[in-house]
């Protein structure tokens, strides 16, 4: 008992509980990353050990979500032992994914200061490979991204910590951890370096499908390195630029079958270079907006683009609603919705498209609740019912959603 609620059902809530994983069920999950650890070695054993803490990592960010501050505390516990017994493994003492996990993790539960050493430790450990070392763009730019997120505005943003992780990057020298001064000579020499890099990148034709998928790969962590770099100490726009640049030559060239047939399978890697590249415009284009005045209409427009091409990645989604959540007319939102859903078999767009009128549902009834007096409603809460209920409809007669357990209970616990 108890296993068909080991998934999230975020949108569900047993009286004041949300759903989370039952106990039976993380015994389960628990029992089976136990016995494969037993039986796996070498590369397979570390991949194993990446998997496991990503899945702490979302446990502990369940918690915070559900602010839970007592069960946060013991969770934390538990995914900080784990992760220190992974990294006392001999074979996993130089596996910079396992270090970017922890230092993540460290973050995630409000010890900043503990993070930024195990970083440093990590970028201090990892060599001199530079821009050409995948792992190490990819642990820089997560380092930086989380620093950018600590600035409440644009100004002395060119002296932060994030730019002196992304300067450091370029040096191809050993790392010496952010003292609180930054030359303008050095943020000059490392912008040159990331151009020649990316010129480079951007002009090499790949000899196999498998030297593109780590081209592709590493092509992401330079880009978002870069852009970011730019973004600190010259602005958005110039970020916005190498974003474009990258995703028209990841549409141009690199191999275009087999993303629904399944041939050629050594370049199913190749379509997410593309979407990763396009998440990483999004996301710094919300977070520019956070902290500073401006337009909405670039992001609608990057989100949308970016959604017609990868219409079930849920970040994506997740974005376009927040955005759509400020706009007061729904009609925009609800054409796109309309058109994603008949052009893809993915169930993504139509649980999404729920999602958004049961927000909006939710607002005009606290509007109508409100305690003001007289209030004119604008829009009539039955014409939203009668539009969930069409959606509900809709989706589950959809090959995909006739299967899908979560659109069911979706659909029964409304109509209750």
């Amino acid at each position: 008992s108890g296993f068909n609620s080991i998934g999230h059902m975020d949108t569900m809530l047993r009286r004041r509980h949300r759903i989370g994983h039952c106990k039976e069920g993380e015994e389960f999950i628990q029992n089976v990353f136990h016995v494969l650890f037993q039986i796996f070695t070498g590369k397979e054993k570390s991949n194993l050990s990446i998997c496991w803490l990503q899945y702490e990592i979302s446990k502990v960010v369940q918690c915070l979500k559900a602010k839970k501050k007592k069960k946060l505390k013991a969770q934390g516990r538990k995914s900080k032992r784990l992760a220190k017994n992974f990294l006392k493994a001999p074979d996993n003492r130089n596996d910079l994914s396992l270090w970017k996990l922890y230092a993540y993790l460290e973050w995630l539960l409000g010890n900043t200061d503990d993070s930024r050493k195990v970083f440093d430790t990590a970028l201090c450990t990892a060599g001199t490979g530079g821009l050409k070392s995948a792992h190490l763009c990819s642990l820089s730019l997560l380092y930086a991204q989380l620093e950018v997120e600590l600035l409440e505005s644009m100004e002395g943003a060119v002296t932060s910590r994030a730019v002196h992780i992304l300067t450091k990057l370029t040096e191809s020298g050993p790392y010496v951890p952010y003292s609180g001064q930054m030359l303008s000579v050095n943020v000059l020499k490392a912008r040159k370096t990331y151009e020649h890099a990316l010129q480079d990148y951007l002009s090499k034709t790949p000899v196999s499908d498998q030297d593109w998928v780590s081209e592709a790969d590493q092509l992401v962590n330079l880009v978002g390195c870069y852009a970011l770099f730019q973004y600190l100490t010259v602005g958005i726009d110039a970020a916005v630029l190498i974003y474009t640049q990258a995703s028209e030559k990841l549409e141009a060239s690199g191999p275009q079958k087999c993303e629904k047939t399944g041939e050629n399978f050594g370049i199913q890697n190749f379509p997410s270079a593309l979407e990763a590249v396009m998440l990483l415009h999004t996301n710094l284009l919300r977070f520019h907006m956070k902290i500073s005045v401006y337009p909405l209409n670039p992001l609608r427009e990057a989100l949308t683009e970016a959604l017609k091409r990868y219409p079930s990645n849920q970040s994506l989604w997740r974005s376009y609603i927040h955005i759509q959540r400020k706009s007061h007319s729904a009609s925009k939102a609800r054409r796109f919705f309309d058109n994603v859903t008949r052009s893809t078999n993915s169930l993504e767009p139509w649980l999404f498209a729920i999602q958004a009128e049961q927000m909006r549902k939710k607002l005009t009834e606290k509007v109508q609740r409100a305690d003001v007096g007289e209030v004119h409603c604008t829009i009539p809460e039955t014409g939203l019912t009668n539009r969930i209920v069409a959606l509900f409809e809709h989706a589950v007669q959809s090959e995909n959603g006739t299967h899908c357990p979560l659109l069911w209970r979706m659909y029964l616990s409304f109509m209750v």
